[in-house]
């Protein structure tokens, strides 16, 4: 249950907001300034979205 509300919250943060969730967890794996690829925040999107719909299907599931 808390792995899936965990995954919720974090993919719905991902999917509106990739830009911020993408360049926290950057700073905290490096040290250096580290410039990403345009393409990684549409990809940690997609991820989102993913994270969001499998929450909501193992959660209808459970019930």
């Amino acid at each position: 249950m808390l792995l899936r509300i965990a995954a919720l919250a974090l993919g719905v943060a991902e999917t509106l907001r990739p830009r911020q969730v993408v360049d926290f967890w950057m700073n905290l794996a490096t040290e250096d300034e580290v410039t990403l690829r345009p393409w990684v925040y549409t990809a940690a999107r997609i991820e989102g979205l993913f994270l969001v719909l499998w929450a909501l299907r193992r959660r209808s599931s459970d019930d």
